[in-house]
C-alpha cells in the first residue's frame, strides 16, 4: 500500500517550487486562479531551508500546507566542499585500491611534479570480501556465512557512518552485494552499486556509490529537518536529469541529485522552447557565483559521463558546462597586474558593492551599475535599492592601478566575463558538433539578460529569448517538471547480435521497477511516459552514445545501429568501418508534470518610460518595464527592460518582442 495521501488532495494545494542557489533562494508560486507570483530571498548557506521556511512565510503558505518542489544544492556543496560522512568502500579481495586507481588520467599531463591528491576513502577503510563473479555472471568464488560474519566484523571495528559496497560484474548479479547489505545494522546508511548504478565500468559504478553513501545520510537529513519545520508540505525534490522524487524517496539515491538546481532552469528551458516553437536552444543560466551552459533539443541533453568536481558520476544528469562567472564574481588583479574575473565570489553575504549590504569588492553586477545597465531606480532580487555610488568606489583602486577611468575598468570586466562564457557556449555548441548560429540563445538567471546580446553576438548568432520569470526560472522549472525515473541494465553485446525479444524483455523489467516506483509516489499509472533508449559504441570504443528504441518498427536493430552511425558522424566527424556494439538499455518513465502550461499575460502599450544616461551611449537610453513591450511592434535598443526580479541590457542593433505568455523575443538587426 502507498505511504502516499491520496493524489487528487494533493494536487489541491498550492504549488511552490523552490531552487536554493549560493545568492538567492528562489520561489514561484501558482496560486489557485492560475496566476504565478515570485519571490527572492537571500540564501542561509549554514542551513538551506530557514531561507525556504521565510520564503514561505512572505508568500503565506508555512501554516497552509503546499506541494513544494524543491532543487537542493546541499550535496552538491558537500561534494565540492570534500564534506560528508566517513565510508567504508567494500569490494572483492585483491581490489581495495579501485577507487584510487582510478583511471589513472593525470588533471595535468605535462607538470612532472604533481600535487598528491588524497584517495577518496582512506587505505584502513577499505574492506576486502574473498568472493568473485566471473564476467559472465558464474560465481568463482561463492560467499557463504562465515565469510558474511567476518565481513560484519570489521565493520563494527571500523564504525564507518556510512557503507559503500562494489563488486565486480554485481550488474549481472546482485545477490552477493544484498546479502551484505543485509547482513549489516539497519540504522547504517548503506549503499550498493547493483541498486545504484547497475551498469559496466566497476571505476565509475564504485565511485558513483561511493557519493551516494558519502552525502546519502546528510540529504536525508536535511530533507526530514525541512520535512519538520514544513508539517503540512508534500515535498518532492528535482533529479540531475530533470524528472523529481519523492522527499521520503530521494535520500537513499542522493547522487541522482547533484545537479538539482540547474537541472530545474532545463526542465523550463525545455517547456518555454515547446510554447514557443523554439526547439533548439542554447541556455545559459547566469546566477550569483556561476554560469550554467547547456543545449536543448526539445528536451535538455542527457549523459551518463558527467563529473562532479574530481568525480565521474555515471547516473543520468543533463549535459552542462559550468564555469566561476555569475553576477557576483569578483574583478581582482593578478601579480602580473592583469584584470581577472572570478571563480571567487561575494556570494549572498556580503555580496555585490551595490547591493549596500556591506560588500567593497567591484563585481560584475557592480560594473553593470556603473555602466548605467541597471536603472538607478531599481530594486535588486525586488527589494534592495541600488547603490551605484557604492559600484563605483569598489572599482576604484583598480581603475587606479591600471590608470584609466572607472568606467573602462567596469567595462573591461564585462569584456572577460562575456568571453569566459562565449567560451562555455561554445564547449556545447561548436565543439559538439553544432553551428551556433543555427541555434537560439536562452538566457535565464539574476544575471542572465544583462549579458544575452553580447554573448549572442560573440557567438553569430541572430535570435534569443529571454523568458518570463527568467530571474527565477529554475524556480519555475521545478513546477513543469514531471514525476520520473531514469534506470539502467548493461547487455554488453555486438548489435547486429542482439535478439530483439531479449531486449524487451529487459526493458519489461526496468518499467516495472520505474513504474511500481512512481505509483509509491502516487502517480496515474495511465498517465505515466515510457521512452526507451540503447547505449552504443563502435566495438573497441569506451564512449558510447545514446540512441532511441522503437520495437515497433520493421527493424528496430538496423534503425538503432543508424542512428548512431549518424549521431557518431556528427560529433566525431566520421564513421569507422567497426561493429556497432550495445553497451546499456536505458528506460525513462515520467508522469505528469504539476504545471503544463504557463498563464498567458497581456501585455499593454508602454505609458511610462525613463531615461537614464549609459556609458557609451551619446543619448539617454529609454528604460522600459517589461510588461510594457508591445507584442505588435518591436522595442529597439538600446534599452534598458526591467521587471521584479531582472534586467534585461537590449543592446543597440537588437529588438525585443513580447509573447502572450510574456516571453522576450530579441532578433538582430541586419547592419
Amino acid at each position: 500500500m502507498s505511504n502516499f495521501p491520496d493524489q487528487s488532495a494533493v494536487e489541491k494545494l498550492p504549488l511552490v517550487g523552490v531552487d536554493t542557489g549560493g545568492t538567492f533562494t528562489d520561489f514561484v508560486y501558482l496560486d489557485s486562479l492560475g496566476e504565478l507570483h515570485t519571490l527572492k530571498v537571500l540564501s542561509t548557506p549554514d542551513d538551506p531551508g530557514r531561507a525556504i521556511v521565510s520564503g514561505l512565510q512572505q508568500l503565506g503558505l508555512n501554516e497552509s500546507g503546499c506541494r513544494l518542489v524543491h532543487g537542493t544544492t546541499v550535496g552538491t556543496n558537500a561534494v565540492l566542499e570534500g564534506r560528508g560522512a566517513e565510508v567504508a568502500f567494500v569490494t572483492n579481495q585483491g581490489f581495495a585500491d579501485l577507487l584510487t586507481l582510478g583511471r589513472q588520467n593525470r588533471p595535468e599531463i605535462y607538470n612532472l611534479s604533481p600535487k598528491p591528491e588524497a584517495p577518496p576513502v582512506p587505505r584502513e577503510m577499505c574492506v576486502e570480501v574473498p568472493v568473485r563473479l566471473a564476467a559472465d555472471g558464474s560465481q568463482l568464488v561463492e560467499l557463504d556465512q562465515p565469510k558474511i560474519d567476518d565481513f560484519v566484523e570489521q565493520i563494527r571495528q571500523l564504525q564507518p557512518e556510512a557503507v559503500a559496497i562494489c563488486l565486480l560484474f554485481s550488474w549481472l548479479d546482485s545477490s552477493q552485494e544484498q546479502q551484505l547489505t543485509s547482513a549489516l545494522p539497519e540504522q547504517l546508511f548503506v549503499s550498493y552499486s547493483a541498486d545504484i548504478l547497475p551498469a559496466i565500468g566497476e571505476y565509475e559504478r564504485g565511485i558513483t556509490t561511493w557519493l551516494n553513501a558519502r552525502i546519502g545520510g546528510m540529504l536525508q537529513s536535511y530533507l526530514k529537518n525541512l520535512q519538520q519545520q514544513l508539517p503540512q508540505a508534500q515535498i518532492a525534490v528535482m533529479q540531475s536529469s530533470g524528472h523529481t522524487i519523492a522527499a521520503a524517496q530521494a535520500g537513499e539515491q542522493a547522487v541522482r541529485l547533484l545537479l538539482s538546481g540547474p537541472a530545474g532552469g532545463l526542465a523550463a528551458v525545455a517547456g518555454i522552447g515547446r510554447l514557443t516553437g523554439e526547439q533548439r536552444l542554447l541556455s545559459f543560466d547566469m546566477g550569483g557565483t556561476s554560469t550554467d551552459v547547456a543545449l536543448v533539443e526539445k528536451q535538455p541533453v542527457l549523459t551518463s559521463q558527467g563529473r562532479i568536481g574530481r568525480w565521474p558520476v555515471a547516473v543520468p544528469m543533463v549535459d552542462m558546462h559550468t564555469i566561476g562567472a555569475g553576477g557576483g564574481s569578483i574583478a581582482w588583479l593578478d601579480s602580473a597586474g592583469g584584470l581577472q574575473v572570478g571563480p571567487q565570489s561575494a556570494g549572498a553575504d556580503p555580496g555585490p558593492a551595490c547591493y549596500a549590504q556591506g560588500g567593497e569588492l567591484p563585481t560584475v553586477t557592480d560594473a553593470h551599475a556603473v555602466l548605467g545597465h541597471i536603472p538607478d531606480s531599481a530594486r535588486l532580487a525586488g527589494r534592495l535599492r541600488l547603490d551605484k555610488d557604492a559600484a563605483r568606489r569598489s572599482f576604484t583602486d583598480i581603475a587606479d592601478r591600471l590608470e584609466i577611468t572607472v568606467e573602462q575598468a567596469a567595462r573591461g570586466v564585462l569584456d572577460i566575463a562575456n568571453e569566459h562564457m562565449a567560451r562555455a557556449l561554445r564547449v556545447m555548441s561548436a565543439e559538439r558538433g553544432h553551428d551556433p548560429s543555427g541555434l537560439t540563445l536562452i538566457s535565464f538567471g539574476g544575471a542572465g539578460g544583462l549579458h544575452v546580446c553580447a554573448l549572442a553576438e560573440r557567438l553569430g548568432m541572430t535570435c534569443a529569448l529571454v523568458p518570463v520569470h527568467g530571474g527565477v526560472l529554475s524556480a519555475l522549472g521545478m513546477l513543469l517538471a514531471a514525476p520520473g525515473r531514469e534506470l539502467t541494465q548493461s547487455r554488453l553485446q555486438l548489435l547486429h547480435e542482439v535478439e530483439i525479444s531479449g531486449i524487451n524483455d529487459g526493458f519489461e523489467q526496468l518499467m516495472e521497477t520505474a513504474c511500481g516506483q512512481l505509483s509509491e509516489e502516487g502517480v496515474d499509472p495511465s498517465q505515466i511516459i515510457i521512452h526507451r533508449q540503447l547505449d552504443c559504441r563502435y566495438h573497441g570504443q569506451n564512449h558510447s552514445i545514446t540512441v532511441d528504441w522503437k520495437s515497433t518498427d520493421d527493424d528496430p536493430v538496423g534503425l538503432a545501429s543508424e542512428q548512431f552511425e549518424r549521431r557518431h558522424a556528427r560529433q566525431n566527424g566520421h564513421r569507422l568501418e567497426q561493429s556497432v556494439e550495445l553497451v546499456n538499455i536505458r528506460i525513462t518513465v515520467t508522469g505528469r508534470p504539476p504545471m503544463r502550461d504557463l498563464p498567458v499575460v497581456s501585455s499593454t502599450a508602454a505609458l511610462t518610460r525613463e531615461v537614464q544616461q549609459v556609458y557609451g551611449v551619446d543619448d539617454p537610453v529609454t528604460v522600459i518595464q517589461r510588461n510594457q513591450v508591445p507584442a505588435e511592434n518591436h522595442q529597439s535598443g538600446p534599452a534598458v527592460i526591467v521587471d521584479q526580479l531582472a534586467t534585461i541590457w537590449l543592446a543597440s542593433g537588437w529588438q525585443a518582442a513580447a509573447d502572450h505568455y510574456g516571453n522576450l523575443l530579441l532578433r538582430k538587426m541586419p547592419s
